[in-house]
């Protein structure tokens, strides 16, 4: 019925919209503080803001592992619909909230819908695309995301331009009707949908045990430990440039929020776009000489992030802080491009979602600590100082991962 080489691009291309506005969605809120505390006066404290975007944060890492999960025994089109309907008709309804406790509820029904999109998303790809063309489509869905983040810093500017709650109307709007869109094109992938319900519940005792001995396996591996602190401390820094970035731009460039949101996502997002392709092609050529190609691939990221840091706090002209931000940038994007490709040296593919699962789940939490930790530094005039403390557990990080990483092979089996 639908073509099998162009139909899996066409899966990818659908798919890369939601993306775009899975983070569109959540990142323009962080630009948007300025405009909205003049009718939300809660809004006028920096904590509070800064538990706002903590509670979406919180959520999500909780529903990550039940995500997957899920994604794993459902028809994932109506996943991917339902959660793309959901947080859509959220941001619609954030333009009617009139407090703070509106928001703020509004914000953890968000962090639910929006956690089950990636697992469905790129299990679905996954699927469709076999072979040589399965990182390519993954990672052309990636970019979405990036792409997403940048179009959300422009929050402000709407905000400007019109007001913060027209801005949430249109932008859930636009949501809503693509959600009917990807009723009537997205599909699920045949093998998936043919594992019936009467099979699922024989074997149910069967799947209980699986998990449990997954999670021995995993928590006895002392690698995995490591891994799982290599991935959650650069989450530090990486959570608090998307959504303290754009302030911390506003208060060292003297700027308004107006014109710090979109310079700061747009600094960020490109980098990072920069910084997965060149992580992806050395790692992959570097591993093929070198078994710990792609450990010192991922170290190159996390170091250039140290420098990107400390420059981030401490500068106040605008050619230190945005080259501060491009460094970041390319540097997480050689970090995150080498996050799973790593994880596969030291867990089995039978073992590997359930492990990212973790990892993702332990990285939006360390996100939401510092998140909220930094609303108070934010408070007490030292936001700069704190983005620049976060270098320290980078490099800790970076320490243990140079020393302890060792893989045997690139492709852990058993």
């Amino acid at each position: 019925m639908k073509n099998k080489n162009i139909y899996p691009w066409i899966v990818v291309g659908l798919l890369w919209v939601v993306a775009l506005l899975n983070y569109m969605d959540r990142q323009m809120l962080s630009t948007m503080q300025e405009a909205m505390k003049v009718d939300i006066v809660e809004l006028n404290k920096a904590e509070a803001f800064g538990a706002l975007m903590a509670i979406f944060l919180w959520i999500y890492g909780f529903m990550s592992p039940v995500a997957g999960i899920i994604a794993d025994r459902v028809n994932r089109k109506w996943l991917v619909v339902g959660s793309l309907f959901v947080w859509s008709a959220v941001t619609y309804l954030m333009g009617y909230a009139h407090d703070f406790h509106e928001l703020y509820w509004l914000r953890a029904v968000m962090g639910v819908s929006e956690a089950l999109y990636i697992p469905s998303a790129l299990s679905l790809i996954a699927d469709w695309h076999e072979g040589k063309s399965r990182s390519l489509a993954v990672g052309v869905h990636m970019t979405g995301l990036y792409v997403g983040q940048a179009i959300g810093g422009f929050g402000a500017t709407a905000a400007a331009v019109f007001s913060w709650q027209l801005t949430f109307h249109w932008f859930g709007i636009v949501g809503i009707v693509y959600a009917l869109v990807l009723v009537f094109f997205l599909h699920e992938n045949p093998i998936h949908g043919g594992v019936s319900v009467r099979k699922a519940d024989e074997s149910s005792k069967e799947k209980k045990t699986s998990v449990i001995s997954a999670l021995s396996l995993l928590f006895t591996n002392w690698a995995f430990w490591i891994i799982l602190f290599y991935f959650a401390a650069p989450s530090l820094p990486g959570w608090a440039t998307k959504n303290w970035l754009p302030t911390l731009f506003a208060d060292s460039l003297n700027i308004p929020m107006s014109e710090a949101g979109p310079i700061s996502t747009i600094t960020i997002a490109v980098s990072s776009f920069v910084g997965v392709i060149l992580g992806g092609i050395l790692s992959d050529r570097w591993v093929q000489k070198n078994i710990r190609g792609r450990i010192y691939t991922g170290a190159i990221g996390l170091g250039m992030t140290i420098p990107a840091l400390l420059l981030l706090g401490f500068g106040h002209s605008f050619m230190s802080v945005i080259g501060a931000g491009l460094l970041f940038g390319i540097g997480f994007g050689i970090f995150d491009a080498n996050n799973m490709p790593i994880l596969c040296q030291f867990v089995s593919a039978r073992h590997r979602a359930t492990a990212y699962g973790i990892m993702n789940m332990t990285g939006v939490f360390a996100g939401a600590a510092v998140t909220e930790v930094l609303g108070k530094w934010t408070d007490g005039g030292s936001l700069g100082q704190g983005f620049a403390l976060l270098s320290i557990v980078v490099a800790v990080a970076l320490l243990l991962q140079i020393y302890f990483l060792r893989p045997k092979t690139d492709n852990m089996e058993n």
